[in-house]
């Protein structure tokens, strides 16, 4: 709700100010603002409908609304950013200069000011909840502290410093900053609808917690996903033949214990084989036994 109201502001102060100065730099960063509105609003609805409980249709939960919706802001953006790419060659093959540059000024001051104000809201936020959908907001917001600066340069080199262009061009680095971040968020949303795998250090982290169990004869067979907030892991794993169903049980359940402590609202399935057992061998994604794998230093400090 904090980033919604800030958004409306910046995007209202912004919208006169682009209307007093004609600036291509100052309509830029309003663009960014009403994108900033947009990504507030969506990704309010997306991490609501993403942090519905599992029903009997979705019994991993709805945490892949959250890429959806950062999907539908790439859109967005990426159509605002060509928009504004157009308008300042434009504005730069003309070389008509914007006017009464103190207003973009003066809004770009006091958008820095609720930014700030904004951001260390965020960061107390985050402190107290953990929630990523916050950390990655602040990020963005973060990012307009350095597009307002540029803009208050455009202005001083366009309009006091007699750098014609300046400006145009100031809202082409613009455009394509905003064509850089709409990929960057492409592709992490892109990686949950696919099910990415976690990156290499965080699944070998999951093998060295499980591996303290001695217990734990192997571990195969691991597969990892992330659905927005929510981390999902599964995987097959080595125990004594001879072991009682009941005693088997207690020691996952002890496993289970530890990777919840390591991986917070992770959800873990855990599949017991006899020790020596090897799934469908022929196929080529079946992973060898993973604790065996861990390097020597490793594998000692699990143990100890």
């Amino acid at each position: 709700m904090a980033s919604v109201a800030a958004a409306s502001l910046l995007g209202a102060l912004k919208a006169w100010a682009a209307v007093e100065t004609g600036s291509v730099a100052v309509l830029a960063s309003l663009a960014d603002s009403l994108l900033d509105l947009v990504a507030s609003l969506v990704t309010l609805g997306g991490v609501h409908w993403a942090m519905q409980p599992a029903d009997d249709e979705h019994r991993f939960g709805h945490g892949k609304a959250e890429a959806l919706a950062a999907l539908f802001q790439v859109a967005v953006i990426a159509i605002s950013a060509t928009a504004i790419l157009v308008r300042a060659v434009q504005r730069l093959m003309e070389a008509s200069p914007s006017h009464d540059p103190e207003y973009g000024i003066g809004v770009s001051l006091a958008a820095i000011l609720v930014t700030l104000a904004l951001t260390a809201y965020q960061r107390r936020a985050i402190r107290a909840t953990g929630s990523i959908a916050i950390a990655t907001d602040r990020i963005h917001y973060s990012s307009d502290l350095a597009l307002n600066a540029s803009v208050i340069l455009a202005l001083v080199l366009d309009n006091y410093l007699g750098l014609r262009g300046a400006d145009p061009l100031f809202g082409i680095v613009i455009a394509l900053w905003l064509m850089r971040g709409a990929w960057r968020a492409s592709e992490t949303a892109i990686d949950q609808l696919m099910d990415r795998e976690w990156p290499e250090e965080r699944r070998r982290r999951l093998v060295e917690v499980a591996a303290r169990h001695p217990a734990a004869r192997g571990l195969h067979d691991l597969r990892t996903r992330t659905s927005g907030s929510h981390d999902f892991a599964q995987f097959h794993i080595w125990m004594d033949p001879a072991m009682t169903v009941a005693a088997a049980h207690e020691e996952v359940e002890a496993i289970e214990a530890d990777l919840r402590a390591a991986f917070p609202g992770a959800e873990f399935l855990i599949h017991i084989d006899p020790e020596g057992h090897v799934d469908d061998p022929g196929n080529p994604l079946v992973e060898s036994d993973l604790i065996r794998d861990l390097p020597a230093s490793a594998d000692k400090d699990s143990q100890a």
